[in-house]
């Protein structure tokens, strides 16, 4: 047998091994991973697991909060009985990662005991008197609407761009109405993490459903404007509490409220916040400021856990660094496991369980520290929700009927 032949069979003969799982594995997406428990919750010192179905061989790695590896190995997935399992000895979260050849990872997720998942760190004593202070000093500043009409195809609907007074800065964003006689519960929706301009049909439909709506921007630019702001934003006076940039959001977020509440459509009763990712955040914190919000729904929300990385936990977004000192000391005055404890109306949250970009541990904190009625939607094959947009059925499926509850007239 010359060179050339010997070296192309050896060669579809590795590719055959490869494609039989034989040499680095199977594709890992085409494996099935069984939970123990179909909503992904174990108690401590409880077998949390899942059963392996499929072929070839693989390994995996389980990380406690997604930061400790707690154990890893490699298993056939082959064999009768395949299994990944562990546990744990205190509240938590667990995160799989499964390898095998080159395939994407597969990623899996479980919640120890969450319901008994504390705050990693103490909430700063001064922490209501600052945000207190803060509301006092807004008050103080007139709120000075400006509404400039846009056209819009949709019947039935008025929509405006807004331009409000905050306290050093301006509210943006867009406000739909009924074009009809009558008075309207108030949705506010809260802007996920990025510089961009808005889609006015975000407020136009849910104005055309029967919602006051009011689409408020994160940063002080006009809604039709995807410029000028850095993409860095979120690092912009991370340093102190005073100048830190979530602090000027978190003002024009509560001065929306004030706006909605002067508006004569609005029916004077009914105020829900809403949002995903930065936008459940900036939910949160509305609720935590403003106590005539009476509904919060958020998914996946960030800004949770924001020293987790000192105590064991993966921080996520806005991903404040660990190292500086003065991070340190301002990333508790915005963190919403701080700011739960404010909160008065009902919340419905969704965690994804796989999470990577807003971890699971946290989100369990910030329902662990909420005093009022809550719900959970569990999301146990949900990465974040730009990451894993067909894992987001539940969150959608409650997310409407909550809405179309509360838009009825019900709690």
């Amino acid at each position: 047998m010359n060179r050339a032949l010997f070296l192309k069979r050896a060669m579809n003969l590795l590719a055959a091994a490869v494609a039989a799982g034989l040499v680095f594995g199977a594709d890992p997406q085409s494996l099935s991973f069984k939970p123990y428990h179909e909503n992904g919750i174990y108690e401590v010192g409880e077998k949390a697991g899942w059963r392996v179905e499929g072929s070839g061989k693989l390994s995996y790695v389980v990380k406690k909060n997604n930061l400790t590896v707690v154990q890893s190995g490699e298993i056939d997935a082959a064999s009768n009985g395949a299994v990944i399992e562990t546990t744990l000895d205190e509240p938590g979260t667990l995160a799989v990662e499964v390898t095998a050849g080159s395939g994407k990872p597969a990623r899996l997720g479980a919640a120890v005991a969450p319901s008994k998942i504390r705050p990693a760190a103490e909430r700063p004593a001064d922490f209501d008197a600052f945000w207190d202070g803060k509301l006092k000093a807004l008050a103080e500043v007139p709120v000075k609407a400006v509404l400039t009409p846009v056209e819009t195809t949709v019947p039935g609907v008025e929509l405006y761009r807004v331009k409000l007074d905050s306290l050093g800065s301006h509210v943006q964003g867009y406000l739909a109405k009924p074009a009809r006689e009558g008075k309207f519960p108030a949705l506010m929706l809260y802007q996920y993490a990025g510089v961009y301009a808005l889609k006015p049909e975000t407020a136009v439909n849910r104005a055309a459903e029967g919602w006051l709506a009011f689409n408020v921007s994160s940063h002080d630019l006009a809604p039709t404007e995807s410029t000028g702001v850095p993409n860095d934003y979120a690092k912009i006076g991370n340093t102190s509490r005073e100048t830190s940039y979530f602090l000027s959001m978190y003002l024009r977020d509560k001065r929306a409220i004030d706006y909605i509440t002067t508006r004569p459509e609005w029916d004077g009763k009914t105020i829900v916040a809403m949002g995903t990712s930065m936008g459940g955040h900036q939910s949160l914190a509305t609720a935590a400021l403003e106590p005539r919000v009476t509904a919060v729904i958020v998914n996946e929300p960030s800004g949770a856990n924001t020293l987790g990385e000192l105590h064991g936990y993966q921080t996520g977004y806005p991903n404040w660094t660990s190292k500086d000192p003065q991070v340190l000391a301002a990333a508790p005055y915005f963190d919403t496991v701080n700011l739960a404890p404010r909160i008065q109306a009902p919340v419905v949250i969704a965690i994804g369980f796989i999470d990577t970009i807003c971890p699971p541990a946290g989100l369990w904190m910030v329902v662990n520290q909420l005093k009022v009625r809550k719900e959970v939607i569990g999301m146990i094959e949900s990465d974040h929700n730009n990451l894993t947009p067909q894992k987001q059925g539940a969150w959608e499926k409650r997310s409407r009927e909550v809405l179309k509850e509360i838009l009825g007239g019900g709690e």
